[in-house]
């Protein structure tokens, strides 16, 4: 008896348009869309459910740890000292 193992590759065609979701659950946004939605690697996204779809929507990104410091110390100076008199106790004297 003779077995023989054959090798065959099954290509299927998406409709125009459609994408594939691999194995991690993601797919590509076509860089046209992404490019006509102003959207850059990395954007924060949200998906939501609706019916039998899917909608993406940007989110606001949280703010980095140096910008929500300072957004929190903002307005909050007396005044009372020029830049080069913070600079001096920051520093130190000049030699």
């Amino acid at each position: 008896m003779i077995v023989l193992l054959l090798q065959v590759k099954i290509t299927v065609f998406l409709p125009e348009g459609s994408r594939r979701i691999t194995s991690k659950g993601q797919i590509t946004i076509p860089i046209e869309i992404r490019e006509q939605l102003g959207q850059l690697p990395n954007t924060a996204v949200a998906c939501e459910v609706e019916g039998d779809a899917v909608r993406i929507t940007k989110t606001q990104t949280r703010q980095g740890r140096g910008r929500s410091i300072v957004a929190q110390l903002r307005g909050k100076g007396t005044g009372r000292m020029t830049t080069d008199e913070i600079m001096a106790l920051t520093r130190g004297p000049r030699t």
